[in-house]
């Protein structure tokens, strides 16, 4: 018997060798021979090969601690062995980096995936409005290696340095080395608080050098719970009501 239609030529298995490459827009392929990958505990979809998986949580006491006291962090899973692995998130749109000794400063539930060679901690962000809520936290990975980061839809990257950059705390992804961060309270004065205000009173203030990944949705989750367009923010459940 014999299968017509172009299904099997239309989606066949991108080719190339790189350790990350997308395969799709929502899907990444990692080529194990370059060595240990960190993955989003349970974003496995497929391998071919020899791939063996660890779960390891948060990653060690300390930022286990961590993730315990600030609701930030992500689950990862140790990745070993030979061949290709696919991993994917609910769908959503990947977004591969390359850090040359850098590093981000990234939603906790927006990493994907990570070369074994990048260092990451649940990093205290330094904000003067961060005060109000005790703090503000995310996942810091840094050294030289790939990143992978999911997005809810295609993702705008702003230049902070061009202009003064303002967005909503819901839908910042990441933000680059050389980037700093404040929290700015607008209330729309008076008449917009009888009115009941707009629904952007709290945002993200970003100045210095570098850039902000934004993506078209209010609906970034942290600490592994999903926190809807209405409560959470990129920096840990800050912002809820």
């Amino acid at each position: 018997m014999t299968i017509y239609g172009s299904l099997f030529q239309q989606f066949e298995e991108n080719q190339s060798a790189d350790p990350f490459v997308l395969q799709n827009k929502k899907m990444l392929k990692v080529s194990m021979a370059y060595g240990q990958v960190w993955a989003k505990a349970g974003s496995m979809v497929a391998y071919q090969g020899d791939v063996r998986f660890e779960n390891k949580g948060s990653g060690g006491l300390n930022r286990i601690v961590k993730s315990a006291v600030t609701g930030e962090g992500v689950r990862l899973m140790s990745c070993n062995g030979q061949g290709e692995m696919f991993l994917a998130d609910a769908a959503a749109d990947i977004q591969i980096l390359y850090l040359d000794n850098d590093l981000v400063s990234v939603n906790g539930n927006s990493v994907l995936a990570f070369s074994g060679s990048i260092n990451w901690d649940i990093r205290r962000v330094q904000a003067k409005g961060g005060m109000m809520a005790g703090g503000l936290y995310n996942v810091e990975l840094s050294g030289t290696g790939y990143v992978a980061v999911t997005t809810d839809g295609e993702p705008v990257a702003l230049d902070v340095a061009s202009a003064p950059t303002f967005a909503d705390a819901q839908a910042v992804v990441l933000w680059t080395s050389g980037v700093r961060m404040d929290v700015k309270i607008d209330t729309g004065g008076f008449k917009s608080l009888v009115r009941g205000g707009s629904g952007e009173t709290i945002q993200m203030a970003f100045g210095g050098q570098g850039h902000v990944l934004v993506q078209p949705s209010e609906g970034v989750v942290t600490g592994g719970h999903q926190q809807g367009s209405s409560s959470g923010s990129g920096l840990g459940d800050l912002f809820g009501n």
